[in-house]
């Protein structure tokens, strides 16, 4: 019965056909590795480029933990630490322009959008593979 919202009937002869829902959307909060770049490719519309770095961060070892008033200590083990890197594009012509203006290295940011895999020539005509998130909201933070 739920799926008949997403199926729709020819007939009572005809197999049906399932309409699939699926959704390709990332968030990424963390600080912007270079100032940002323009390009344009001819006969396309301009981008704007920059990548972003998110950290993971994780305790190995016995955790102990205690809990104070809103406050949660762990007595044991080290710290380890994963810096993952974005490559960011903006396209949509508003928030392109506004990102190259006022985004800089360093800066905090909250970047919304899909992820996009695609492939390149590189300068040694090598073809690559290249994974990028393709931003339609960009928030800037304070520090």
């Amino acid at each position: 019965q739920v799926l008949r919202q997403f199926v729709r009937h020819d007939s009572d002869t005809v197999t049906s056909l399932v309409l699939e829902r699926s959704m390709n959307r990332v968030q990424l909060l963390g600080r912007v590795g270079q100032d940002p770049i323009m390009r344009q490719v001819e006969g396309k519309n301009p981008v704007t480029i920059f990548s972003l770095a998110t950290n993971e961060m994780w305790r190995t070892g016995d955790g102990e933990v205690s809990q104070g008033a809103l406050l949660f200590l762990c007595t044991v083990g080290d710290i380890s630490q994963k810096t993952t890197w974005h490559r960011i594009s903006v396209f949509r012509p508003g928030l392109r322009d506004v990102t190259y203006q006022y985004v800089r290295k360093g800066s905090r940011i909250f970047v919304e959008g899909k992820i996009d895999y695609g492939e390149y020539t590189d300068k040694n005509n090598v073809r690559r593979q290249a994974t990028t998130i393709i931003a339609d909201n960009v928030i800037f933070l304070s520090d």
